[in-house]
Order: structure tokens, then sequence, then C-alpha cells
């Protein structure tokens, strides 16, 4: 049978934590024949290189290539890259795993769309993911079209003849966001892009040991020129206006606004917190017009233009506001009705274990100037809350425990402004929700476990 897909997984040092992902190729309801296992062994110190080769003496789809080390994982990639027989090519780090059905869904979804990327369903086992790209089945996505820039890990189907035609590779080296410059490439120059929601396909993990790549302090001088190519590749394939500055306002808003922000900041050593800012307000001042800053929510509105107008001191003033402040859910009514669970919530924002209040009248003014001192920028966070309080939202989102495969559940509520003291408001959320186990796993049924049900609330930014 020809080869449908070639997973290519770079590997350094992963100790047991390849386990699962090896396991989990063995799995795969594609059968062997159709796919093949190339990991790149891009020289580990520890027992591995001779476990992989053991592994490959005995499963017929698996290959192993030693290289020497070359520091990061582009290379490894771009190997596996040339060495693959498969249609498709699929990347998988040495410490994640795939879900038992994820290529071959995967590859039937790219078939039957014509797809020259796919974006499968993620999972994170103590870390985030993107969770709004995958509300829903999305066949014909584009950055216009749907928060693709929101996934830029390189955990994809990729068509082998897209990457060769446009002559796509990892940059190589010791360097950080090679990711960022590929993917950001692949979404811009192809035909089509699948996004596949209805199944998890990929579960990222946090090692115990925290020594992901992608956990590590790392040098802000080189992180952040490394953060410029990616920013160039937007530049080259892209007219200056609003789909530029919308995918110039995923860098901004998470790879420096929220490294200046709440508890993030506040737990930066001092230090390394100055060196942080001085490059993020370099790039910020030197490549972003006010379009990519004004579709951020309103506190990451103020950050930014404290930033841009280098204001450190009163960043971490603003942090330590922010940190006081979260969501605080009351359940009003659980119960089992006839096999559905009913729940009933109310939701606010609380500062300091109490309930905010907000001023009466509301101002959605763009906080486009930086507000004179951090009591403003507050009572401005205040104001955008109120006027966009028509716009807040009370989610359920239901979790199983041991893998972090997420479904949202549909919630009917409303909105409360409820008088305090002073002349303020209080903005409260009130909703109703009902899960059934038979069709909460998008119109599915739930695998048996323990779910947790998390609440998401937005409000305010």
């Amino acid at each position: 049978m020809p080869v449908k897909v070639s997973v290519v997984i770079p590997v350094y040092n992963p100790g047991n934590y390849i386990e699962d992902c090896i396991a989990s190729l063995r799995r795969q309801s594609l059968p062997p024949d159709e796919f093949e296992a190339i990991f790149v062994d891009d020289g580990s110190t520890d027992d591995t290189p001779a476990r992989l080769d053991a592994l490959a003496a005995e499963v017929e789809n698996i290959t192993v290539i030693h290289q020497e080390a070359s520091g990061w994982s582009g290379k490894p990639r771009n190997v596996g890259i040339e060495a693959s027989r498969g249609e498709f090519v699929m990347f998988v780090d040495n410490d994640d795993y795939l879900g038992d059905e994820a290529l071959e869904r995967m590859y039937d979804y790219a078939v039957a769309n014509g797809a020259d990327v796919v974006v499968g369903k993620m999972a994170g086992k103590g870390r985030g993911v993107p969770v709004e790209l995958f509300r829903r089945n999305h066949p014909r996505a584009t950055v216009d079209n749907a928060p693709l820039i929101d996934s830029l890990t390189p955990h994809k189907m990729f068509r082998r003849a897209f990457l060769d035609r446009i002559g796509l590779r990892f940059p190589e080296g010791r360097r950080r966001l090679e990711d960022h410059v590929f993917v950001t490439e692949a979404y811009l120059r192809a035909d089509n892009v699948s996004v596949l929601s209805d199944y998890v396909c990929y579960y990222h993990l946090k090692r115990d040991d925290a020594s992901n790549a992608g956990f590590q302090r790392f040098d802000p001088v080189g992180y952040f020129a490394n953060l410029r190519e990616a920013l160039d590749v937007v530049e080259k394939y892209t007219e200056p206006g609003p789909t530029r500055d919308r995918l110039f306002r995923r860098w901004l808003r998470n790879e420096m606004v929220e490294r200046m922000r709440g508890r993030r900041l506040l737990a930066a050593p001092e230090d390394y917190r100055r060196e942080l800012f001085t490059e993020i307000r370099g790039v910020v001042v030197e490549r972003f017009g006010p379009g990519v800053a004004a579709g951020l929510q309103p506190t990451q509105q103020v950050v930014a233009a404290l930033i841009a107008d280098g204001r450190l001191d009163d960043l971490v003033a603003f942090a330590e506001w922010e940190s006081s402040v979260a969501s605080r859910v009351e359940p009003d009514g659980v119960e089992w009705d006839g096999g559905v669970l009913r729940v009933g919530l109310s939701a606010e924002l609380a500062s300091g274990g109490t309930p905010m209040t907000f001023p009466a009248e509301g101002s959605a003014a763009p906080i486009t100037e930086p507000p004179a001192s951090v009591e403003e920028a507050v009572d401005r966070v205040g104001a955008h809350s109120v006027a966009g309080f028509k716009r807040a939202t009370v989610e359920l989102l239901l979790t199983e425990r041991a893998s972090s495969a997420q479904y949202f559940q549909p919630v009917e509520f409303t909105r409360e402004t409820v008088p305090a003291e002073d002349g303020r408001v209080r903005l409260v959320l009130r909703g109703t929700a009902a899960l059934d186990p038979a069709t909460a796993a998008d119109g599915g049924p739930l695998e048996p476990g323990l779910w947790d049900v998390f609440v998401r609330v937005k409000l305010g930014g």
C-alpha cells in the first residue's frame, strides 16, 4: 500500500516520556502499512537511541535516524521530511501523543476537503491549548474566517507535495519560534486549511520535570529577533490593513502583552523583567501601528499602551491590581433530572475576594493614549466593562480529568446590572445548563471516567 502519512518525531533525551508517544503510534486505527513513524534522534545522550533501535527492529513501519545534536527541533524535522514517503507529514513531539484514530481521521478529512494543512483538535495536560479554534469543524478555514493564528505549534498534518512546491522547511539551529515561521507561512500559502474539531487528535503534555522546551527561561534578545522573522512572513504574504493587523495582534497579545501583565509579570525576577520589557518595547514601537493594539481587550490595551510609553513601574502596579481580580462562580442548584445533569450558576468578577463594582455609566472609547496613572487605567477598564456588558458571556467547558479532552456545553444565561453602594453597580451573569452524558461530547457520549465542569467568564477583558 502507498504510505498515506509519515509521522516525524524529533527526539532528544526524552527518557520515559517517549513511551506514551510510542504507544499511541502503535494503537493507531490507520493500518500499519499505510503510515510510517520516523524518529530523528538529535544526539540524545540517554538510553533513547538504543530503545528506538530495538523498537525499529521489532516494528516494520518505524524508522530511526541518528544525527549529531543540532540544538533545536528545526533540523530533525527537516531531516524527517526528506526521509518521508507519505502523502502527508504529521509532526509529533517526543513527549506528546496522538489520539488512537488521529491519523486516520485527519488523513480522510484532508482528502475529503483537498487540504494542504489539517489542524486537529488538541488537549493540554498541564499546559494551555487553543480553545476557540475547535468549537466546530471548519473544512475551509483561513486566517480571515477562523482563529487559525491561535495555533502556531507544528503538530499538524501537512501535504508533502505542498511543502515541496513552495519550498517550505523549518529554520534550523539553536533558536526559538521556528514553528511560528513555518506554520504562519503554511497558513498564508496553502490552497486550503481544514480544522478537525470533533475528535481529540493531539495531546500536549507538560512534563513533571518541567523540561519541555517551551517552558524554559529564554534569552529575550534572541527570542524577539526570532519573533521578528515570523512578523516578516506576515508582511511578505499580506497587504497592510485589517488582516495584517489581526495577525500581528496574535504576537502582541501572546508573546508581549501577556508576559507583561498579572501574576506572570510579578513572578519574573526584576532583572529578567527589565530585559523582557526592553526587547518587547523595541518590537512594539518598531513594528506595530495603532490598529494592532486597537483589537485587544481593555486590560490588554492598557498594558500595550504602557509598554509603548516605556512605563515598567506602572506595568508592575497594574499587574498587582490585575492579580487581585478573579471570576467568582456560585452553583445555584445542581441536580440529576431524567439522566441529565442540570446546573444553575451565577458569575461575576471579584477583587480581593469581594464582588467588583463598576461605574453606572460605561464608555467604549478605545484606549489609544496611555493612561496618566494606574488608577485611571483601572477606571478605564471598569468603564469598558460596563459598556461591553452586553457582550459578556458565561460558558461551561466539560473536561475529562485523565486526558484533558474538552467539550463546550450550551448555557442559557441573562446579564443583570445590580445596584451597589455609592451609585456603582455589580455586573452579574446568571445561567443554566443541561449536561447530557449521552450527547455532551460534541453530540456523542462521554467516555467513562471523571469529568470536571469549568466555567469561563468573559467580562471586560
